[in-house]
């Protein structure tokens, strides 16, 4: 047994994971049938059974792959030379040859869907079975001439086309041409490049997460179509890896990428990617549960609390009434596919995992299901499901009224996302997503031709969600394509104008193989200085005490800038702009600090509260209150103690606090951008928006300056003038220490930024920190919660002055002892990786 595979079985072994896949002997009967169920189960995960296709529910979605197939047909017919399809010629793209076989498995889906008007055609399954062999002959077998362009095309997406189309069509391929098969597959092996001798390599970089499962279950009908159980078997402890929770502190084959324990994901090695690449590796394991049941290969079934889990802690709460939040989709949020369609691919999974789960799990997931199609502003389209059967399961799940509709997660719930360095604060009428980096994870994702201007938007960049909206009319595609890239909410960032990749280097990405560093359009060094740069500052991170949370972060410049000495003279770098940021999540405000505001280079800066889009026509109104007293309206600049704006057309509003801040800059103007400024391969549609935006000007050359202010959804403005009299106070704001005292709700918020004792009224904290302390008179405990923004500290240390205190209740970690002059709380955050600490301690009379 090789060292890799050791390593696997070994890292296995802690989880209970290998139990999924049977090692024992199985017999040749029993092996070529659950290869022949897993053929069936995998035509019938796509196509449909002639039970589930007959449901009037199907219909829409039988036409649509009908229709589709049809289409591809005409194409066939009128096709030139150089091209399987007409328009799309073959030879030098790629992308054209990948789009090619994907046609050819939509014409064969239609061959063996029930109920269609292609189900059974002989004559079109032949066709499909002619054009697979044409493509291998002159654009895929010879691997000299193949592997031009992206290698996912080459190792998963053609892969997975031939693998599907060769399963629906397995009785005509051995019919009609028998050797097609084993023609393909010892090709498909070939050009699994970054394997190893033909197959999965665990310590390649490009075979982790959604990858690897793509990989793997591409692999499992191979080995179907081979009948080659081993192959199956091999493919299935592959694909295991995926579901083992991922532990920074001891890697498996030094693989960051995959589901941690706090609900994070994360895809190429440091890019926060749940929605994009996340719902991609659950569809797929979901797909290949339902392939692989009652197939005796795999005990899927062991399986489906793990899914679960991902669902219910990564999933749901990045989801605010059926829109997936953008802080997690990459380069994708420069795709014009909407957030209500990222949930649409997360729904069928969890009707498909429901069909999976037993007892109340089965129930809660049913449960999500209608939670998200009833609070969802864009109904959920199953005609857009990839199954029919899941198209029934749906119906099945909407007509149950023994479930009730309801969210995996609480209404009221902060998520601190610190692994991938994310946070989430969620209320009934709002959502707040926040993006953060590190020297761990990336500032943004930038790669082949997508996300062109991404440079601010893990800087502290948020969104704010309001209930009852369309969240297209507020964020979305059109969000970035309107809104400045230097003036993304929240954000703080130099002024100046930088150029994409594509307008620096006449092509996307940097290419120059022969530099030491090896820059080609997959290297390593195109990864960490191009497409996803990380920061170059340890400190991000965060703490949660029941539904209240902090998050905390130290900006810093990104890994390009940091190596500029190594790097090509023509290779360009950005330096970024200062700021230490902390964030306080309370039930009606979001309270922001920055301090060290400024530029070490002596560039001016702007700091962004917050930008909104509009409709064009949409009635927008901007008041507030001057600091020296007399109203505020409209747009300019001035001190002010609040501003409100207000879509009067949407009925939305958002209040602003200006708790110690400089004059502020009000904008509201009509922008009209192409959604192609953003993606390349976007349609040249022009965009209209009125874009408002607030924010705080540091002029170039002055010194290092200071912000306190508080976001308030839904604010009116009696309530905003309320907060003249309380209940929010500031209690420091330096790069050493910010805190914060919400009064009315008993909570006193401190992060820490640097060695040291840090004194903060009845509180002393040691060293960089997060702490929440919750105060509550009613039951006299006082509720403390820590973590380590750094990740890297051994234990956090808390004194808190006063009468000695005794535990109520602490977690594992937490010690407690009297001390003079109070209580001493030290917490062991050893290889804590950011999760929050807790203790209840109470007083005497």
């Amino acid at each position: 047994m090789d060292i890799t595979r050791r390593r696997l079985l070994t890292a296995l072994a802690a989880t209970g994971l290998p139990a999924v896949v049977p090692v024992g002997p199985m017999s040749a009967a029993r092996a070529a049938g659950g290869l022949a169920r897993l053929r069936a189960n995998t035509e019938a995960v796509f196509a449909g059974t002639a039970e589930s296709n007959a449901r009037p529910e199907a219909a829409t979605k039988i036409a649509a792959v009908e229709r589709l197939a049809r289409t591809h047909l005409e194409a066939m017919d009128t096709a030139g030379e150089g091209e399987l399809f007409a328009g799309l010629p073959l030879g030098s793209d790629d992308a054209n040859l990948n789009t090619a076989y994907r046609r050819l498995y939509e014409t064969a889906l239609a061959t063996r869907t029930p109920g269609g008007g292609l189900h059974g055609d002989t004559g079109t399954a032949r066709r499909v079975v002619d054009g697979l062999a044409r493509l291998h002959e002159r654009y895929y077998g010879d691997q000299s001439k193949g592997y031009y362009g992206n290698w996912f095309h080459w190792e998963i997406g053609i892969s997975q086309h031939v693998s599907r189309t060769l399963v629906l069509l397995y009785d005509e391929v051995r019919a009609h041409r028998p050797d097609l098969v084993r023609t393909y597959v010892a090709s498909m092996d070939a050009y699994l490049r970054n394997g190893t001798d033909g197959d999965v390599n665990l310590d390649s970089r490009f075979h982790t997460g959604a990858n690897l499962a793509d990989i793997t279950t591409n692999r499992v009908l191979q080995g179907a179509l081979l009948d080659d159980g081993a192959r199956v078997r091999k493919a299935l402890t592959d694909q295991l890896t995926v579901f083992v929770t991922v532990d920074p502190y001891h890697l498996n084959h030094g693989v960051t990428d995959g589901h941690y324990a706090d609900g994070s994901f994360i895809q190429h090695a440091s890019v926060a990617y749940t929605g994009s690449y996340g719902k991609g590796l659950l569809t797929r394991v979901v797909q290949t549960l339902r392939i692989l049941d009652g197939t005796g290969f795999a005990h899927g079934e062991k399986l489906v609390p793990v899914v679960h889990g991902w669902v219910r802690d990564g999933f749901a709460p990045l989801i605010f009434e059926g829109w997936m939040m953008e802080i997690v989709k990459g380069r994708a949020v420069s795709r014009t596919d909407s957030g209500y369609t990222d949930t649409a691919v997360v729904a069928e999974a969890v009707v498909d995992l429901s069909s999976l789960a037993d007892g109340a799990a089965a129930t809660a997931l049913k449960g999500y299901v209608k939670h998200l199609r009833e609070t969802s502003h864009a109904p959920l389209d199953p005609a857009r499901f990839v199954s029919p059967v899941s198209v029934a399961r749906y119906a099945d799940i909407v007509a149950d009224a023994s479930v009730p509709a309801a969210d995996l997660n609480p209404a009221a719930r902060s998520v601190a996302f610190n692994a991938m360095e994310r946070t989430v604060h969620r209320r009934p009428g709002h959502a707040f997503a926040l993006a953060r980096n590190s020297a761990r994870i990336s500032k943004y994702e930038y790669m082949n031709g997508e996300n062109l201007m991404p440079w601010f938007q893990g800087e502290g960049a948020h969104h704010l969600y309001l209930t009852g909206q369309d969240q297209t009319a507020a964020h979305g595609v059109d969000f970035y394509t309107t809104v400045s890239p230097y003036a993304l909410a929240g954000v703080t960032a130099p002024v100046e104008q930088r150029r994409t990749v594509p307008d620096l280097y006449g092509k996307p990405y940097y290419d120059n193989p022969g530099h030491p560093l090896r820059f080609t359009s997959s290297s390593e060094s195109q990864n960490r200085y191009v497409y996803f740069p990380r920061g170059t500052h340890a400190h991000s991170g965060g703490v949660v005490l029941g539904a209240y949370g902090t998050a905390a972060m130290v900006q810093s410049d990104d890994a390009a800038f940091a190596d500029r000495e190594v790097l090509p003279d023509d290779f360009v770098v950005h330096r970024g702009a200062s700021a230490t940021k902390s964030w306080f999540l309370f039930d009606d405000e979001i309270v922001v600090l920055a301090a060290g505001v400024g530029d070490a280079a002596g560039r001016a800066v702007t700091t962004t509260v917050d930008t909104r889009i509009a409709a064009p026509d949409d009635e927008i109104l901007l008041t507030g209150v001057r600091r020296a007293g007399g109203a505020w309206s409209g747009t300019g600049s001035a001190e002010l103690l609040w501003l409100r704006y207000a879509n009067r057309t949407r009925g939305e509003a958002v209040g602003y606090l200006f708790l110690d801040t400089p004059p502020v800059r009000v904008g509201l103007e009509r922008v009209t951008r192409s959604r192609r400024v953003v993606r390349t391969a976007n349609p040249d549609t022009p965009v209209t928006r009125q874009v408002f935006g607030v924010g705080v000007d540091r002029a170039a050359g002055a010194g290092p300056g200071r912000l306190a202010y508080a976001l308030v959804p839904h604010a009116t403005a009696a309530r905003l003038r309320a907060y003249a009299d309380g209940p929010l106070r500031v209690l420091a704001n330096s790069p050493r220490t910010q805190a914060v005292a919400h009064q009315g709700l008993g909570l006193t918020a401190v992060n820490t930024f640097a060695p040291g004792p840090h004194d903060v009224g009845a509180l002393r904290v040691t060293g960089p920190a997060c702490v929440l302390v919750h105060r509550q008179e009613r039951s006299r405990t006082l509720r403390i919660a820590v973590s380590d923004p750094t990740m890297g500290r051994d234990r956090v240390g808390v004194l808190v002055r006063g009468r000695r205190l005794r535990v109520v209740t602490a977690d594992p970690g937490v010690r407690v002892r009297g001390v003079g002059g109070g209580t001493w709380v030290d917490a062991d955050t050893h290889h804590a990786y950011g999760r929050s600490l807790t203790v209840t301690l109470r007083g005497g009379r």
